[in-house]
């Protein structure tokens, strides 16, 4: 039987880190990585459910990285999952060796399993969600938009876990 949770999100060639089943139950942390911001959203195994959660804006990676610790103690989630850029076509973004960095420092620090999943147009799917939502100037839509497309992207990940555990 297939690992579950190395099966969701299967664009992704391989892990950044040694993946764990998932239990049933429990919280994950979904991360959407950037250079200047890293949105932030929980989700519930149980429910399938996401929410997006928070924006970090710190600029050392020791301050982020502190923000991050003081979420993972507040939500003692059972893993993180980090949301991984590629070109439609699934070649590498720029930013994809930087993502799997973040995720092996994240397994490295808080010694949970970290699960990669495409991000593909996650920003793009934010800023629509959010227009749609009637956040029409960009100056509004900034603060939430790492955090939207976090929650997307545990979703999609939340999603896929589901389809493949029936």
């Amino acid at each position: 039987m297939p690992d579950a949770a190395v099966a969701a999100c299967p664009a992704q060639p391989s892990p950044p880190v040694r993946s764990t089943p998932l239990p049933l139950r429990g919280t994950l942390l979904g991360f959407d990585f950037g250079l200047a911001r890293i949105g932030v959203a929980t989700g519930e195994l149980e429910t399938g459910q996401a929410s997006a959660l928070t924006t970090v804006h710190a600029e050392s990676d020791s301050a982020r990285f502190q923000a991050i610790a003081a979420l993972i103690a507040e939500w003692r989630p059972v893993a993180l999952v980090v949301g991984i850029p590629t070109h439609l076509d699934g070649s590498a973004h720029a930013l994809t060796a930087r993502c799997r960095r973040f995720a092996n420092q994240l397994h490295g620090r808080f010694g949970l399993p970290v699960l990669p999943c495409d991000e593909r147009l996650s920003s793009v799917a934010a800023e629509a969600e959010l227009s749609s939502a009637g956040v029409k100037h960009w100056r509004a839509r900034k603060p939430v938009l790492d955090a939207v497309a976090a929650r997307l992207i545990l979703q999609t990940f939340l999603d896929d876990l589901r389809h493949d555990r029936t």
